[in-house]
């Protein structure tokens, strides 16, 4: 896999607003924030995509949810709710190959996403 942004800030050779760590996963907030709260957690083996995760990387994934479970907990939100969500391929809107996942909490969620958008494609 070829090395991704995401690489250059567990290898440090970026900074990152590093919120949470440990020996499987980094959690940093979001340059580009969708909610009052967004943040991504990152396993620290790359895997490009949902597509390519092993039956061996299970506990890893895992982890990128205890992480985001904790860090709610330990931020406040954890009762009032957040939404966690990875995305997969340019169709999914995934702009970083190596998996992560999007931590977004402090304002109500709306389901679709994309509400308007989605009335506006339909037939």
């Amino acid at each position: 896999m070829a090395e991704t942004i995401f690489t250059k800030i567990i290898n440090r050779d970026i900074p990152a607003d590093i919120i949470y760590e440990n020996d499987h996963v980094l959690a940093f907030n979001d340059i580009n924030p969708q909610a009052p709260t967004h943040f991504l957690v990152i396993p620290k083996k790359p895997i490009a995509t949902i597509n390519d995760i092993e039956p061996e990387d299970a506990e890893i994934v895992g982890q990128l949810y205890l992480a985001a479970a904790h860090i709610a907990k330990q931020n406040g939100f954890a009762e009032s709710g957040y939404r966690a969500v990875m995305n997969c391929n340019p169709d999914g809107g995934q702009t970083v190959y190596h998996i992560h996942l999007h931590v977004l909490a402090g304002k109500p969620m709306g389901w679709p996403p994309y509400q308007n958008n989605l009335k506006q494609q339909l037939p």
